[in-house]
């Protein structure tokens, strides 16, 4: 795992054959916010800056594209921090971040989705990978 130093985004180093892309649907706490996404969630990190830690946040990442949102999109608020370079969306009834939206390394729009706003999933079954944000 390593971060753009201009962008802050993250990349993962690991250069082996993809996992297959699962499509999962999630949601915000009250369902106001609800969306359908394809996901690797083999590649999720834990994130140890400052609002991934407050939140408890688990990142699974996608292409702009492959998230939909169905329902909500009135009902988000962004909220930006220290460069202002990813837009964490919230929902406005019940506070909480399904997904961000930001751009990876080769400067193409892409999701941060929370894991945790996943409909079942195990968050037992999942290793995610430790990243430094604090130091991104």
């Amino acid at each position: 795992m390593s971060t753009d130093q201009e962008t802050g985004a993250v990349t993962t180093d690991d250069v082996s054959q993809p996992a297959p892309l699962r499509r999962f649907s999630g949601s915000c706490h009250c369902g106001a916010v609800h969306f359908e996404t394809s996901l690797d969630l083999s590649k999720a990190i834990a994130c140890n800056c400052s609002i991934c830690t407050t939140k408890g946040l688990i990142l699974a990442f996608a292409p702009t594209s492959g998230l939909a949102l169905l329902s909500g999109e009135d009902k988000l608020k962004e909220y930006r921090f220290n460069r202002h370079v990813i837009s964490h969306l919230f929902c406005a009834a019940c506070g909480v971040e399904s997904f961000a939206r930001g751009t990876a390394p080769d400067g193409s729009a892409m999701v941060a989705v929370n894991v945790r706003a996943l409909h079942g999933v195990d968050l037992a079954e999942l290793s995610p990978t430790p990243f430094n944000g604090r130091a991104a």
